[in-house]
């Protein structure tokens, strides 16, 4: 690439100053402790008769205190004289394989070890019941062999619909309890209708599936949890939607707006879905029913450097750069990547932007191809990726609106980004 490097080696990159966002941070001091208390309650002990097979799902990557909450959730349960063990609940994730979804557990330190407890992983899933519609409802097939099942996840914003239900319990039913047959199912009415499918399928499994009761966390916007509960089955229809009221309130985001140019280090599956948050970079999938004001505050050139550890080549969200580098199509894996978009119907997020050679190259790209726009006062924030603002990157064209804003603190005057002989950042 020569010629494209000669081509851009005359655009100017501006310099970043450090910039501190602050959010409310409450959060447990002990949320294992917190689990106990919650297990402890008599509505979710008497769901349980000693000597019931119990499975835990578990499946949801970057969840706070993940091993030790599940490994709470298990003492617990053994407790109250139940045999419990764990199945990968992740709808197609893994490359929709028994082996690669236990291997995505392990990869967030869900092990026998770790938690306590045996893990059975199958693809196999059995028809638990209908929709009111009429439409079968897939569960996995050792969750439906067991005496009762135990839903565990984080509540939150989803990335791609809105509804009284979005990332929570109400979705591992739905979709993640019913591996690839099932997500596929839900995912078949299209984006426009996930909001509605998750709850109808969600609700059904939930009633029909041998559900016990749910776990649920809450996170602030330091992704700790501020809020841990445990639902029993009928209680998750009530007081999911209050959970996902309170994660809402308590979601980061960046304090500048109307960016020319967004850069974030690396994005995964550990991250987020999508890879990156849309709920905070506002790349959301074409057709997804999101308001269309937030849509608008995407940023107009979105560059991705790199992919995390952690997502093993899984390079979902990929599609929704505008620019990236070779690094990331050297980890991309397609076999990890495209049974995602082959299950949602969706083939967009695992689309090739632009590739460069460097980090360097590609931000210069993002900026070259902004037509009209002014070098010398570009708009521009780079992240580490989407769990962690609480200090973020910005040009000095936004300073003076940061410094301003109560919740941002410039904590270096500007500087010219760290690149190394190769032009990748340090």
């Amino acid at each position: 690439m020569g010629s494209v490097n000669e081509y851009l080696s005359g655009v100017p990159v501006p310099a970043m100053a450090r910039v501190r966002q602050r959010f409310p941070d409450q959060r447990l001091a002990d949320p294992a402790a917190a689990l106990r208390r919650e297990l402890a309650r008599p509505e979710v002990r008497g769901t349980i008769r000693p000597g019931m097979t119990v499975a835990v799902t578990a499946g949801s990557r970057g969840i706070d205190c993940y091993v030790p909450l599940l490994r709470e959730l298990i003492a617990g349960l053994r407790d109250m004289g139940a045999q419990p063990f764990v199945i990968p609940a992740m709808g197609s994730h893994g490359g929709a394989i028994a082996q690669g979804q236990q291997a995505l557990l392990a990869g967030y330190g869900v092990t026998e070890e770790s938690v306590g407890a045996p893990i059975r992983a199958a693809m196999e899933v059995v028809q638990a019941g209908t929709t009111p519609g009429g439409e079968p409802v897939w569960v996995d097939a050792l969750a439906a062999q067991a005496d009762g099942v135990v839903l565990f996840n984080r509540v939150k914003p989803h990335t791609g619909f809105r509804g009284d239900y979005e990332s929570g319990l109400v979705k591992m039913a739905a979709i993640g309890l019913g591996k690839q047959r099932g997500a596929e199912i839900v995912h078949s009415g299209g984006p426009s209708a996930m909001a509605r499918r998750v709850r109808e399928f969600g609700c059904a499994a939930i009633r029909q599936g041998k559900v016990l009761f749910g776990v649920a966390t809450v996170e602030n916007a330091y992704d700790k949890v501020a809020q841990v509960r445990a639902l029993t089955a009928q209680e998750i229809f009530d007081q999911e939607p209050v959970l996902l009221n309170q994660a809402k309130e308590l979601m980061p985001r960046l304090l500048a707006e109307g960016l020319d140019v967004l850069v974030v280090d690396r994005i995964g599956k550990n991250i987020s879905g999508p890879g990156m948050d849309p709920n905070i970079t506002h790349t959301y999938l074409p057709g997804a029913p999101i308001p269309e004001e937030l849509r608008a505050k995407r940023a107009q050139r979105v560059a991705v450097l790199d992919l995390t550890a952690e997502t093993h080549g899984a390079a979902m969200g990929i599609g929704m750069a505008d620019v990236t580098t070779r690094r990331v199509m050297d980890k991309m894996d397609f076999d990890a990547t495209y049974p995602n978009c082959l299950t949602s119907g969706t083939t967009v997020s695992a689309k090739l932007p632009m590739v460069f050679d460097s980090d360097r190259l590609a931000i210069q790209a993002a900026i070259r191809t902004l037509n009209g726009a002014d070098w010398s006062a570009l708009r521009m924030i780079r992240i580490r990726d989407t769990l962690h603002l609480g200090e973020i990157w910005a040009s000095e064209a936004l300073l003076p609106e940061l410094e301003a804003h109560p919740a941002a603190e410039v904590l270096s005057g500007p500087e010219a980004l760290p690149f190394d002989e190769m032009g990748n950042l340090l």
